[in-house]
């Protein structure tokens, strides 16, 4: 495929027939020779070389043509990355309250915070998705979007990465983080749009109520699965002792699934409950079978640069022109 990076600087070829006018209406009034009568010169034939006297002319009204379009910047396209494809718009909604520091899951034999298994699971969530657009909403006293709704998994990982649970002020903003989440997808063109939730607490912060965002996502056609994470009763929770070493301590620690579940209910989303790793890997793997809708996303494109095919060949044409209209065509008065 082949453009041009500036083709607004290729209408100044308009103005080349201009100067081969001008330039030929000049090369007729520079004669010095008068004569007083044309019965003198009537029968003299014009030579090979006169036949040619225009040539200079045309040769540097072509190298300007050429130089014209090496400045329009003509390029290949060597790479483009535009494609239609089927997905779906997800926004992950992850709970970063210090409730989540809680350690009753555990990966393999090692006991685990809520949190570094959820960041696990998501990964392999994100990994399994192909054509999806996702983006990513953190919250605890308020929300904060991650990453906004992207095809680039590398990048969306990246910013998962960066995440901590402590980073925003301790409570729980469910409402909030579905305000944050609906508003990266209310102007999405997708058929399926969809908020996956997961909190461990209650909502106790924020401005907006989250049955107020469900009735908003509801609007919206937005679907919200809810994920209710951590086992019923006391948990260990990691604290420090007196002497700075880290002990463990059994609190409670509250999920409402009666909003979680009211949620999803009027969105037409689904409930979940998570107690350990397994099942939360089983959750996000039923929320892999989604309905899909065509959607059409862009990456880089590259271009390879082709001015020089032009340059060249016009600083050669006017070189010659220059060299034959000083020496074969030098005309003397």
């Amino acid at each position: 495929m082949f453009v041009f990076k500036d083709p607004v600087i290729i209408l100044f070829i308009l103005l080349v027939p201009l100067y081969v006018f001008i330039a030929f209406r000049m090369r007729r009034s520079e004669s010095a020779f008068v004569f007083s009568s044309e019965e003198l010169i009537r029968d003299i034939r014009p030579t090979f070389r006169q036949r040619l006297s225009k040539l200079p002319v045309f040769l540097r009204a072509v190298a300007l043509i050429l130089i014209i379009l090496a400045l329009a910047r003509p390029q290949s396209v060597l790479e483009g990355t535009k494609t239609v494809s089927e997905g779906v718009d997800i926004v992950l909604d992850l709970d970063t309250s210090t409730s989540m520091l809680a350690e009753d899951f555990r990966m393999g034999a090692r006991r685990i915070n809520r949190y570094d298994v959820v960041k696990e699971v998501v990964k392999e969530f994100i990994q399994k998705r192909k054509d999806d657009r996702i983006g990513m909403v953190a919250f605890a006293g308020r929300a904060y979007t991650v990453c906004p709704l992207t095809t680039d998994y590398a990048w969306l990982n990246e910013n998962l990465d960066r995440v901590r649970v402590g980073m925003i002020e301790d409570a729980t903003a469910i409402g909030s983080a579905l305000a944050s989440s609906l508003n990266r997808l209310r102007t999405s063109k997708t058929k399926s749009k969809i908020i996956i939730l997961l909190t461990d607490g209650v909502n106790n912060a924020g401005t907006v109520s989250p049955i107020v965002a469900a009735e908003a996502a509801k609007a919206l056609k937005v679907k919200i699965y809810t994920i209710g994470v951590g086992t019923k009763g006391l948990v260990p929770y990691p604290m420090q002792d007196a002497y700075g070493r880290t002990v463990y301590q059994n609190i409670p620690i509250e999920i409402d699934e009666d909003m979680l579940k009211k949620i999803a209910d009027v969105t037409g989303g689904k409930y979940y409950r998570a107690t350990d790793t397994e099942s939360l890997r089983k959750i996000y793997d039923e929320i892999d079978s989604l309905e899909k809708s065509n959607i059409e996303h862009f990456g880089y494109t590259e271009y390879g640069e082709l001015f020089y095919h032009f340059l060249i060949p016009a600083l050669i044409i006017l070189f010659l022109e220059i060299l034959l209209a000083n020496t074969v065509f030098l005309k003397v008065p």
